[in-house]
């Protein structure tokens, strides 16, 4: 088995940013299924495919988890349901790459909590000052609605990252990741069914739903567990701080999207305070398997 997965192995860097470049592409695909699905019917169909997959490839044994383990991978999967659905519908509202870097305001903030030192506060008001600069703040611009979702999805990244870390503890992460899945459809399957787009679903949306599932959930999985192999926390924690300016060119080539400058510089100001608080303070762990 060694010898047949090392022929495939991809160094660690190049694995983190084709994980990003996925990530990214598979936000477009959900894009672009919104007019047909919405944002819940396009997150139950991605969750669902994954967890299928996950659980063919990983086959964790359900009965042999202990009950510390189903107390500690039931919240872990449904903080990661709850924190795409969140991002869907803050995605189907404003552009990606301002979605993205307003998601990344939870991991900050967890990094930043319970900080007693001068440095971070320089990393918070850099944070807040991107929030200020999207927020339209003369009624015109960024729909606040879809501001709230991102924002909210941020919290739920937060909430996701402190229960994967005791997840971790007590369930090998390929294992965790493919149950977890399982349970994150349990928030969303039901607002897919209700909204009726689950019912209409075509070969073409079942080909297209597909990839989304390979490029935003397996792929970058796979890759992500691969690099941190051999990648220091801090290191991989430090290049997925740069995801929302690949969110922002990602939205300008594959959607059409276009940030106004004051945009860019918000992008700017909250890359930065990730930047700086993950090489000045210590690192809550990797963000793996975000949206």
């Amino acid at each position: 088995m060694p010898e047949s997965t090392s022929r495939f192995t991809i160094p660690a860097v190049p694995a983190v940013v084709l994980s990003i470049v996925s990530v990214q592409g598979g936000a477009a695909i959900a894009k672009g299924l919104f007019p047909m699905l919405g944002p819940a019917g396009t997150t139950s169909l991605r969750v669902g495919i994954s967890a299928l997959v996950l659980l063919l490839v990983v086959r964790p044994r359900l009965g042999r988890l202990s009950a510390v383990q189903w107390r500690a991978v039931v919240p872990y999967g449904l903080a990661l349901g709850l924190m795409n659905l969140l991002f869907y519908y803050s995605l189907a509202r404003i552009p990606l790459g301002l979605a993205v870097t307003l998601e990344f305001v939870g991991p900050l903030g967890l990094a930043l909590a319970g900080s007693r030192r001068w440095v971070d506060v320089v990393w918070v008001l850099l944070a807040a000052a991107g929030i200020a600069l999207i927020a339209p703040w003369q009624g015109q611009g960024i729909d606040m609605l879809g501001l709230g979702f991102a924002l909210a999805a941020g919290g739920a990244w937060a909430v996701y990252i402190v229960l994967g870390q005791r997840t971790a503890t007590v369930l090998p992460g390929q294992q965790a990741v493919a149950i977890g899945m399982l349970f994150a459809a349990l928030p969303v399957l039901p607002l897919g069914v209700a909204g009726g787009s689950l019912q209409v679903l075509t070969p073409h949306l079942w080909l297209l739903g597909g990839l989304l599932a390979l490029f935003s959930s397996v792929l970058p999985f796979s890759l992500e567990m691969q690099a941190l192999r051999t990648m220091p926390t801090r290191t991989f924690s430090i290049l997925m701080s740069l995801e929302p300016v690949a969110a922002a060119l990602s939205g300008w080539l594959l959607l059409g999207e276009r940030l106004l400058l004051p945009q860019w510089l918000a992008v700017g100001f909250i890359v930065a305070a990730s930047l700086g608080a993950t090489l000045t303070s210590r690192p809550v762990g990797p963000v793996a398997v975000g949206n």
